[in-house]
């Protein structure tokens, strides 16, 4: 599903946004779009880093892992 907004925002920057936009070979729509869906991939990394972070914190880290270090590093 897509929703349409509107954006105020200043002529000059609309103008080298297009520019910018024209030399990737893609428009000022799909730039922004781009933009808007890396900033919230940018927020979900932060909400797994807190997860692990607090996973840490409560020594949940541990695997049930039947092989010892020694074991899995052994060269023939």
């Amino acid at each position: 599903m897509n929703v349409k907004i509107t954006l105020s925002i200043d002529d000059r920057v609309v103008a080298t946004a297009r520019r910018i936009a024209a030399t990737r070979g893609t428009s000022l729509n799909q730039l922004i779009c781009d933009y808007l869906e890396e900033l919230t991939r940018v927020n979900d990394a932060e909400a797994v880093i807190d997860q692990l972070d607090t996973m840490w914190a409560e020594n949940v880290y541990r695997s049930s892992s039947p092989w010892a270090r020694e074991q899995l590093h052994e060269r023939s």
